[in-house]
């Protein structure tokens, strides 16, 4: 049952923001061991960064997000009423203030929510799915959205691209550090066992400096992954209409064309990949299947 896959998913994203952790506490320790001789001093280090970069990140989220992905907001109901109507409609029956709203010049379909919380809210469609879908598809669409801010998803996709991107910045720094850092100093050249040592670390740095990004960004996409099927089954409970959801995703299903401003950090918030691109293994996909998604939510309103 969709249900029980959602409490699955629940718990896999917790045990992947611990992963998170880990990997930061990993790096930290490589820092500390190879510049500083102090394993805690570069743990320290590394989750001062993050936490630092995730408060950063976590306040301003909505501009940040909204500015990479070139989204301008509407200040009124004259600018789009129908979606302004309709966001202000699913607000209410969702309980929650109503998210600021944007729109972005885009003709590939597609939309997104982000935020703190729902007090912090916004959502953003595409000019190209506000054209395409009709009224009920397009109160699926942001159905879903909504539901991923009453969720609180919203929250922890700002978190796990916050963690990301800090994992990202610290792989950076130590590839950086490589340039000017020499592996051994002198006294390691008169101890063989402390050279031997150092450049173990140095190996295993670099080997952190190259997987690292590629493993923070999996970390993400499978935090997004576990989100959608919730805020689906969300949404259409919310509109009491899953036809019109199913029928919208069939529609993105049939889409090819990728978004021509897609920001790598901020990809997996969207309702569906906005690069079209996917992979022979599915695990660089930013989103579960429309087919898989199509198919549960039929399982589960039929």
């Amino acid at each position: 049952m969709i249900y029980e896959q959602i409490d699955r998913n629940k718990r896999k994203t917790y045990f992947i923001f611990f992963f998170f952790f880990l990997l930061l506490a990993a790096l930290g320790s490589f820092i500390g061991a190879y510049f500083f001789d102090n394993i805690y001093s570069g743990i320290v280090i590394a989750l001062v960064i993050a936490i630092v970069y995730t408060l950063i990140t976590y306040f301003q989220s909505t501009s940040i997000v909204m500015q990479m992905n070139g989204a301008k907001k509407l200040e009124s109901a004259k600018d789009a009423p129908d979606l302004w109507h309709i966001v202000e409609d699913l607000s209410m029956v969702a309980d929650i203030p109503l998210p600021d709203i944007y729109i972005i010049d885009d003709p590939s379909p597609n939309a997104f929510a982000t935020g703190r919380d729902p007090q912090h809210a916004a959502v953003a469609v595409t000019t190209g799915l506000y054209q395409m879908m009709n009224r009920e598809e397009l109160e699926g669409v942001l159905a879903h959205e909504i539901s991923h801010v009453k969720n609180y998803d919203i929250r922890v996709s700002t978190i796990s691209v916050a963690l990301s991107s800090a994992i990202i910045l610290i792989c950076s720094i130590i590839g950086n550090a490589y340039r000017w850092w020499i592996p051994m100093d002198r006294d390691d050249r008169d101890n063989n066992n402390s050279g031997a040592i150092r450049v173990v670390l140095w190996l295993v740095g670099l080997v952190f400096a190259i997987l690292g990004p590629l493993i923070a960004s999996l970390v993400q996409m499978a935090i997004s992954r576990n989100r959608e099927y919730l805020a689906d089954v969300s949404g259409a409970e919310l509109t009491r209409n899953p036809q019109g959801l199913i029928n919208a995703l069939e529609k993105l299903k049939e889409s090819t064309k990728p978004m021509r401003r897609v920001d790598d950090a901020s990809a997996s918030l969207y309702i569906d990949d906005p690069t079209k691109k996917k992979h022979f293994s599915g695990l660089f996909d930013t989103h579960p299947p429309l087919d898989d998604r199509i198919a549960a939510l039929k399982k589960t309103f039929e």
